[in-house]
């Protein structure tokens, strides 16, 4: 959803992948083997991301489905979504350096069998638990996956514009994938069952792997790992999930680890050499205007999702297939409206773009408020259409606002750094509003709403106020 079609390469990592900065020419490193066609490997890394992409929505329409035959209630359905959603998020913050210290192909290689076995295991699971185990495997696999995909592209490609031309193409295939999510999951539920969306990645993980044994072996640089900061990060995500689930007592002690750890994350990140989220990054304020904004977003997309999948089915009687193809207005009309915002933000700037999009968004999540029992369905179709078109029109240039304020060394960090915190949002987004709307569908369905207009209003002020003329960011 989330693809910036800017024109020049450092612009359209906002599809957000951590992009391998170049290896020092002393630095000794394995000869890459005789290049394959680069058609073969945009094919490889386009069909890598297309399938992690489509496991952050394909799930949704299945989640009733997945309720009735392994229980679990609200709370064991947040996790299947959350498992994954926070498991990509948290290890983004890691998984470029990984893949820059055994090469790109190989990382891919290792991600993608990985996610295939995983899907399996998912396929197969006799109860919530093993499910969720699984997710959370899928998830760490995904974060591998992700930066090796935008790595190989750029290293198949020696011409700037071709390669420019070929990342454009990565970024909407992510696109499409995660648009035809919710229908993609609500036809294979409908016509199989909840497992056929687990299964479907098999035949397409082998392909991937089959695609993989001719990629060219991919120069190895020592990336610097952050394992403190990555193991606390992890931990404190964890907890603040888990906290907002599941509540009670347990929430509390839940909730005093995250705090712990969150603590102990900025500890470790200011003092450790070479830390996975460099504080000083987010003290520039278009980086923290372009995360906020970002992190808005996918609280309000994603968690308008969950919530309306388990509307239309629960609410409405709606098949899975059905309530899937009620999203197909929104979520159709995103690829399109991300490359018009490319061009907007180039003619005018980010900030004009980015405002328009909030505000369409904040109006699309207030009309939603006027969806009830009787609304037919063609009707609700029409109204989830604003708050898609605004939060599309708003991504692609925030993404670039962010990418020319930092350094060009630190692109591919900083992507990766609005790539989680964007993932962390939509999972919490996920897990607050499933709390919500337990117990009093309509009611807590209304305040999501509120809450998502509220944190896109709070962002556009930010834009509006805080989003200054760009000049580079100092050297962090």
């Amino acid at each position: 959803m989330d693809t910036n079609h800017r024109a020049r390469t450092p612009r359209v990592e906002g599809q957000l992948a951590l992009a391998p900065r170049p290896a020092p020419s002393s630095v000794p490193s394995s000869v890459p083997s005789p290049a394959p066609s680069p058609a073969l490997v945009l094919t490889a890394s386009l069909l890598g991301f297309a399938l992690i992409t489509l496991d952050t929505s394909v799930v949704n329409v299945a989640l009733p489905s997945i309720g009735a035959e392994l229980g679990g209630g609200m709370s064991g359905l947040q996790w299947v979504v959350d498992a994954y959603t926070l498991a990509f998020a948290a290890l983004l913050l890691s998984t470029g350096a990984f893949s820059d210290r055994v090469g790109a192909a190989r990382a891919y290689t290792i991600g993608i069998a990985v996610f295939t076995a995983a899907s399996a295991a998912c396929g197969l699971a006799p109860n919530l638990g093993v499910l969720t185990g699984a997710r959370v495997v899928q998830g760490v696999a995904a974060a591998v996956i992700l930066p090796t995909t935008l790595a190989l592209v750029r290293q198949a490609y020696a011409d700037p514009a071709q390669r420019s031309r070929a990342v454009s193409l990565w970024a909407v295939g992510g696109t499409v994938a995660a648009a035809l999510g919710p229908v993609a999951g609500g036809a294979l539920t409908t016509a199989w069952d909840w497992r056929g969306i687990f299964f479907i990645n098999l035949p397409l993980g082998l392909v991937a792997l089959a695609l993989a044994t001719r990629l060219p072996r991919s120069v190895r640089r020592p990336a610097p790992l952050d394992l403190p900061g990555q193991l606390t990060a992890v931990l404190a995500l964890a907890a603040l999930a888990f906290a907002v689930i599941e509540g009670g007592t347990v929430a509390l002690v839940a909730l005093g680890v995250a705090v712990v750890a969150g603590a102990v994350f900025l500890a470790v990140e200011a003092r450790h050499p070479h830390p996975v989220v460099p504080l000083g990054l987010l003290r520039n304020p278009v980086v923290a205007v372009a995360v906020a904004a970002g992190s808005a977003c996918s609280v309000a997309f994603y968690g308008m999702i969950f919530v309306f999948s388990l509307y239309f089915q629960q609410v409405h009687h709606l098949s899975a297939l059905s309530a899937g193809l009620t999203f197909l207005p929104l979520t159709g009309l995103i690829p399109v409206v991300n490359m018009a915002s490319g061009r907007l933000a180039n003619r005018y700037g980010p900030r004009r773009p980015m405002l328009i999009g909030q505000t369409v968004a904040v109006a699309g999540l207030l009309l939603l408020l006027l969806v009830g029992p009787g609304t037919p369905l063609p009707v609700m179709a029409v109204l989830l259409i604003p708050m898609g078109l605004g939060v599309g029109l708003a991504l692609p240039p925030l993404t670039a606002a962010m990418m020319e304020a930092v350094p060009a060394e630190r692109a591919g960090l900083a992507a990766g750094v609005l790539n989680a915190a964007r993932q962390v949002a939509g999972g919490l987004g996920v897990a607050g509003f499933g709390t919500l709307v337990v117990g009093n569908f309509a009611g807590g369905l209304r305040t999501s709403l509120l809450i998502s207009a509220g944190l896109l209003a709070a962002t556009a002020l930010a834009t509006l106020t805080r989003l200054t003329p760009l000049r580079p960011a100092a050297r962090y």
